[in-house]
């Protein structure tokens, strides 16, 4: 326990020593706007919001679901598994919603799933993969909570993994940007979602096969949407939810995530804004490249009278930062975050944190190596590089590809292994130790920063319970207000919602879905 205060405290002591900006930044670029309810920019490497509105309000996000839907199936099944399509899973739809021309009893491969349920938006086959994993629709939306937990989504709950009509199915901006960053990561997601076309197999319906092609128009290049640098993204449409919209974008080095909640049929215009904003005004680069501070951390291990062999067990992993063009490095603020949340390494134990004017712009984290290997660093998203050029093909990168950084390893000297056996070893209260600060300060500051962090997680509990209470009232008060507008009562609204899932399928209300 002693041994982890001091490394905690030497950090804290470090960052204490080293510069930080001390004059305001230049303003944040806000030349932007957007016609649609909800909707966000971030970059994919970073996670640095360059613009948001009501980002962390809810909408119903309709088939951009289906982004979640696939990242599961790709973490859960092998392409070539094969999906038994149940009379359930064709017929338990909404009327004249998107489908692939699947009926009961087909048989495709997980890969050709992929494709109709990403190319085709199809919503029997988004209950088939869920089915095939889970048992069940109801046991697949379980899991789709809980897999946008660990993406760090607080604002989203899903119901059903095709993305139709529920009034228990919603996500905010910022929580459907957090489950595409991760989607990209994913390189058997980036083939198939930058797809083009791809042709399924002979089904009952369709013995010659069927013929798939994309519905998001800024990937090609023959629309008048086409955006030059696209890579992927998803189309959704529901009469409650509006036009929504993610896609994936890469310039220069800078890849980019945007999504569109509740659109008015501008759904391309505002993503255009977002990305051109995004190009236009920022850029991202490694930490390291940049800060002195940060490179600091690894070379200088005397600091506060500290020997590299008390701090001979911690690494730092290097990370990405996104910047105005008209501000530099020495324009952030740098400290120390204990509080971890599930994206962090397992063996993290603490994030070192850049914010420009309270803004959260990029991080590194502080690995601890005792009994662990360090781990490698990733290099920023490597999408599709011929994108820039305007062609209409897409490569993916490979996985754990490297550009030559990896984790910064703390340098030690040939007496690291005596100095932690010191460390390790009982000591007098009084004793000063090498650092000439008496021992039982470092306890005292120790015991602060574990009471500071408890009463820190306290409060933030509290303000999340306040937050989810209210986004649930006004959650039900912009339904309510949907409803009005389209001359449906909310007991109506109620009445068709328990009638469609009583119903069987030829009863079920009409709603058309992509």
């Amino acid at each position: 326990m002693k041994r982890i205060l001091i490394l905690l405290l030497s950090l804290t002591l470090i960052l204490g020593l080293c510069p930080t900006a001390a004059y305001a930044a230049p303003d944040w670029p806000t030349n932007i706007a957007i016609e649609a309810d909800g909707g966000i920019v971030i970059d994919a490497d970073s996670g640095a919001v360059l613009f948001g509105k009501n980002l962390h309000q809810t909408y119903y996000p309709a088939s951009i679901t289906k982004v979640l839907t696939a990242l599961i199936t790709l973490e859960n099944c092998d392409m070539d598994e094969q999906v038994t399509f149940s009379h359930d899973a064709v017929y338990n739809v909404e009327s004249n919603s998107t489908n692939a021309g699947l009926d009961e009893g087909d048989v495709l491969s997980v890969e050709d799933c992929l494709y109709a349920l990403l190319l085709q938006s199809a919503n029997e086959v988004a209950n088939a993969l869920a089915e095939h994993i889970s048992g069940s629709r109801e046991a697949f939306a379980e899991l789709m909570n809980q897999r946008a937990a660990e993406l760090g989504c607080q604002d989203s709950h899903f119901a059903n993994p095709s993305g139709l009509n529920d009034e228990n199915h919603y996500v905010s901006a910022y929580d459907m940007a957090l489950i595409c960053q991760a989607a990209i990561q994913n390189r058997d997601f980036l083939e198939i979602d930058g797809t083009k076309s791809y042709k399924l197999p002979p089904t009952k319906r369709n013995p010659d096969g069927l013929n798939l092609y994309t519905h998001h128009a800024m990937l090609l290049s023959s629309r008048a949407e086409y955006y030059d640098g696209t890579f992927g993204g998803k189309t959704g449409y529901t009469s409650l939810a509006g036009n929504t919209l993610v896609t994936f974008a890469k310039r220069n080095g800078m890849t980019l995530i945007t999504v569109v909640l509740n659109g008015h049929s501008t759904h391309y215009s505002d993503t255009k804004a977002m990305l051109d904003f995004g190009f236009t005004n920022f850029q991202t680069s490694r930490i390291s490249s940049l800060d002195s501070r940060f490179s600091s951390l690894n070379e200088d291990m005397t600091i506060a009278g500290l020997p590299s062999g008390d701090l001979s067990d911690l690494s730092f992993q290097d990370g990405m930062i996104t910047l105005p063009l008209s501000s530099t490095i020495a324009d952030t603020d740098m400290a120390v975050n204990y509080e971890l949340d599930s994206r962090a390494p397992e063996n993290a134990i603490a994030q070192v944190q850049y914010t420009y004017n309270d803004r959260v712009v990029g991080s590194a984290y502080l690995l601890n190596r005792i009994g662990e290997e360090p781990e490698t660093v990733l290099p920023p998203l490597d999408t599709n590089e011929t994108g820039e050029t305007g062609t209409e093909t897409a490569e993916t990168p490979e996985p754990g590809s490297q550009d030559g950084s990896e984790t910064a390893v703390l340098p030690t000297d040939g007496e690291s292994e005596a100095a932690a056996g010191e460390a390790d070893s009982p000591a007098d209260p009084a004793d000063t130790g090498r650092s000439g600060i008496p021992t039982v300060v470092w306890i005292a500051l120790g015991v602060a920063v574990v009471i500071g962090a408890v009463a820190g997680f306290i409060i933030y509990l509290n303000i999340q319970r306040q937050r989810k209470e209210e986004a649930r009232r006004r959650r039900q008060e912009r339904r309510r207000q949907r409803l009005r507008e389209i001359g449906v009562s909310d007991e109506e609204f109620q009445q068709m919602m328990a009638e469609r899932r009583a119903s069987r399928p030829d009863s079920q209300t009409k709603k058309r879905a992509r």
